[in-house]
């Protein structure tokens, strides 16, 4: 049986169908521009939109309906990494509830909340487990699962962006802390992997769009030819008289600081540690000279998400391979 995974984004529409687990096949793949503007839909008149958007990306890509797993944005989601005594998985079911309002800033009433087990420690020791809780409001999930039962589709699965794209990064215990910075159309989500596990998870509110309103209003460009510009150009200031590195740069600087400021909490949170690596995600994360950039910034290593490293099938070139890595994740996923 196929599986379809979907990455449901502003900017673009990103979907895999193929053979999931921990050696993927890619049978099918297709990102196709979203010409709503939206990923989680707010009204009806929004959700109706969608619904035809995506009915027409799984006809015309011949895509399966089985086995859909689905990827939330963490705009819509509250998580946070805690650390409790150890608890056996009953004790953890009952106390779940009262951790999450202790941390999570939703009415419990309104709340949908999953949690994951990062780390249990052995009996032997005397440490603390470490969960992560996540939650978004009851109607926002219901909404966006309503979109798929109105295709004739249950979905198998729904987990957070970041959930899915850190799966795909493949990360053991001995890799080096790493902050994974994923910018998408109108968000930037990071989150600090130590050890192999999530240890936070934070989000700011500016994007690849960000660049291309700066390119739209300084250069005088409609709003394809500056995300044309943008991806093409990016920060070669050898290209365009340089102007589309000068429109963008003061955009690129407001992300840079908020990852330092990210790489700085994480030092507050771990006094004896560091950020040790960067790698960027979503389809800016290939714009020209940006690893540079942010490697100069942050005077760390920083590198490309490359989700399609030993995964068997075909890539089309017309495809930016770091744009993939939260559908990869969701591939990987075991059920």
């Amino acid at each position: 049986m196929s599986t379809l995974v979907l990455d449901i984004g502003t900017y673009s529409i990103k979907a895999i169908a193929g053979k999931a687990g921990p050696k993927p096949k890619i049978e099918r793949i297709a990102e196709v521009f979203n010409t709503t503007g939206i990923a989680v839909p707010t009204d009806d008149v929004n959700q109706d939109k969608l619904i035809n958007l995506i009915e027409s990306v799984i006809v015309d890509n011949d895509l399966p309906r089985t086995d859909v797993r689905l990827s939330l944005p963490e705009s819509v989601i509250s998580s946070k990494v805690i650390e409790i005594p150890p608890l056996s998985d009953a004790e953890l079911a009952s106390a779940i509830g009262w951790q999450a309002e202790q941390h999570i800033p939703i009415p419990p009433e309104e709340l949908a909340l999953e949690y994951q087990v990062l780390y249990r420690p052995p009996k032997s020791e005397k440490r603390p487990m470490r969960i992560m809780l996540i939650g978004a409001r009851k109607q926002v999930v219901d909404r966006y699962v309503d979109m798929f039962h109105a295709l004739g589709i249950e979905p198998s699965l729904v987990e957070t962006h970041m959930l899915s794209l850190v799966r795909s990064l493949m990360f053991t215990a001995e890799d080096p802390n790493t902050m994974v910075v994923h910018i998408g159309a109108s968000s930037m989500n990071m989150a600090v992997v130590r050890q192999g596990e999530i240890a936070f998870v934070t989000s700011h509110m500016n994007g690849g769009q960000l660049l291309t309103k700066a390119l739209e209003k300084s250069v005088g460009l409609d709003q394809d030819q500056a995300e044309k510009y943008k991806r093409t150009y990016g920060l070669d200031e050898t290209q365009f008289q340089g102007k589309v590195a000068q429109a963008i740069l003061p955009g690129i600087q407001v992300l840079s600081n908020e990852i330092k400021k990210s790489v700085q909490f994480f030092g507050t949170q771990f006094p004896n540690e560091s950020v040790q690596r960067v790698v960027l995600s979503g389809g800016t994360a290939s714009m020209p000279n940006l690893v540079q950039f942010i490697a100069q910034e942050l005077g760390t290593e920083v590198l490309v998400a490359a989700p399609f490293t030993g995964v068997e099938g075909t890539v089309p070139e017309t495809i930016n391979p770091p744009a993939m890595g939260v559908c990869m994740g969701l591939l990987l996923r075991e059920l």
